[in-house]
């Protein structure tokens, strides 16, 4: 059935192919929904969701009625599915694809389906829908003229400081999304790379009835995820500033020798001078070793 206002499906598809519609869903707030959305539910010969549940209370929240058969697709039966999917596709049958929320394929179930569909000729479209990475951004007092979106972090800490330190140098504003048990690892090891006064915003379960959206510098924002963090979480950081110059590494050991002079340890001048110059504390402290190094003992006198 349709609810008031809703609109009919768009008709891409060319005879006799299938058509792959990618649909978005609300992150959060069912009254999000386009009333393409509620169209293309209800038109659909498949619908393939993430989770068949929360596809259930989407549909009566939107008072919609699926006419076409719902199967399960998600990242533990997306290779096995995805055949099946595209049998019904080149069939003539407009498959309609959703996650649990936002846009499929975004850190989400759908590029395996997408590449199949578009090898196989079936026309692929979308019906847009809300999108947590642009909502961040446009909440997080960043600069959004320029972003990139770098999905989840590994798990493990050794890899996730490894996939930090790849772009420790970018300009653009980074765009994460992170599970809430791993945020106050994540920021600290941020700290870490990016430098503990970085800007960056934590944006928990947007347009839900607790959002909240925590901004400052990524040091300060760790110490506040240490109690435990709810929720949804998208996390965007500023991107790295212009250096006015470029550092030698004897330079930069100098400065912590000075620092160790003055009775600092060699762990603290380091984190000193690393946020006095903006730099990543791996950057100084490889700087000393080299310098080390390069002497045989002391730094680069």
């Amino acid at each position: 059935m349709h609810r008031a206002g809703q609109t009919d499906p768009v008709d891409t598809a060319p005879s006799p192919t299938g058509l792959l519609v990618l649909a978005g869903t609300p992150i959060g707030d069912p009254a999000d929904a386009s009333p393409r959305l509620a169209a293309e539910l209800g038109a659909a010969d498949v619908i393939a969701a993430e989770d068949t549940r929360r596809l259930r209370r989407l549909t009566q929240a939107l008072g919609v009625e699926p006419r076409g058969r719902v199967v399960s697709y998600f990242e533990g039966n997306e290779s096995a599915r995805t055949p099946e999917l595209v049998e019904a596709l080149t069939g003539g049958q407009r498959v309609l694809l959703v996650t649990d929320a936002g846009m499929p394929s975004v850190s989400d179930p759908g590029y395996r389906l997408v590449e199949a569909a578009v090898r196989e000729g079936i026309t692929v479209t979308a019906a847009p829908g809300p999108s947590a990475v642009l909502t961040a951004l446009a909440v997080s007092a960043l600069p959004v003229d320029r972003f990139c979106f770098e999905g989840f972090l590994p798990r493990k800490a050794g890899e996730r400081l490894t996939r930090l330190r790849e772009v420790a140098g970018e300009r653009r504003t980074l765009v994460y999304f992170e599970a809430p048990h791993r945020v106050a690892d994540t920021l600290t090891a941020m700290a870490e790379v990016f430098g503990a006064e970085r800007r960056a915003a934590v944006c928990r379960e947007l347009t839900k009835t607790y959002e909240e959206v925590r901004r400052g510098p990524l040091k300060e924002l760790a110490g506040w995820a240490a109690d435990g963090v709810r929720g949804e979480i998208t996390v965007v950081v500023e991107g790295a500033p212009e250096k006015a110059r470029t550092w030698t590494h004897g330079e930069l050991a100098r400065r912590v020798e000075v620092r160790e002079a003055a009775g600092e340890r060699r762990k603290e001048a380091i984190a000193a001078v690393a946020q006095e110059l903006g730099l990543p504390k791996r950057d100084v402290f490889d700087a000393v070793v080299a310098a080390k190094n390069a002497d045989g003992d002391g730094f680069g006198r």
